[in-house]
């Protein structure tokens, strides 16, 4: 390993640390087990190097939402056995090609993706997890991607019935501006009107860098975290 290589994996290591620390204090503070929330590093702008590191350093889960970055840093990095989630704003002519590589889809929020995303699927051969992007913004915002949430039930009920897709539960995001507390809170009561119709859609990927505690929470599964990991992305994309 050169000196540049260990300096990056030193310094990768510490803010691991610091957020694995981040994540088991919030746990303690509303009595959960740190073991039921899994870290997900977003790895966007950064080089399939620093994947290897983070593989290294017990990193198991790793989050892309470029399709042309993800597939080609998932080929790059096939051998290290890594889960990853696509969790980025999808295409309905790029999901068969996402299908082929994510283990996990998070950013499904209509219907017209459940049927590219199942093609990719069964030509793969293999089963993907998905869950179901909600949006948190009121009525008639100009929000980012998701779903109402009065159209879940639709979109989950598409998803249960494709080839090789299985629904896993929500991926949500702070509304800019809002008290990330709030906007969990309203997710989690989201997520108690799914389970009730769908018992096995159990995860909930929240929370990023800045608010992961929040999510934590309000029953968090997963959490989406770049910056704290990596540091500020390099400024060439």
């Amino acid at each position: 390993m050169t000196q540049d290589s260990t300096r990056r994996r030193d310094e990768l290591a510490a803010h691991l640390a610091t957020v694995r620390e981040r994540i088991a204090s919030s746990c303690r503070d509303v009595g959960r087990d740190a073991g039921e929330v899994t870290l997900v590093v977003v790895t966007k702008f950064f080089p399939a190097s620093d994947v290897r590191l983070l593989a290294g350093l017990g990193v198991t889960d790793v989050g892309e939402n470029r399709h042309p970055e993800a597939e080609a840093k998932a080929a790059e990095c096939a051998d290290l056995g890594l889960r990853w989630h696509f969790i980025g704003g999808l295409q309905s002519n790029k999901a068969a090609a996402v299908a082929s590589y994510a283990d996990v889809v998070e950013s499904l929020d209509r219907p017209k993706l459940v049927g590219p995303l199942s093609r990719g699927a069964q030509a793969r051969g293999q089963e993907v997890d998905v869950l179901l992007q909600v949006s948190l913004d009121p009525p008639g915002a100009d929000h980012r991607s998701g779903a109402a949430p009065d159209d879940l039930a639709a979109l989950a009920d598409r998803v249960q019935e494709a080839d090789l897709l299985r629904l896993r539960g929500l991926m949500a995001v702070a509304p800019l501006g809002e008290d990330p507390a709030e906007a969990f809170a309203r997710l989690a009561s989201i997520r108690d009107r799914l389970l009730r119709d769908h018992p096995d859609a159990s995860m909930l990927s929240a929370g990023m860098s800045g608010d992961l505690e929040a999510a934590v929470a309000q029953g968090a599964t997963h959490v989406r975290v770049g910056s704290a990991v990596l540091g500020p992305r390099p400024a060439v994309q």
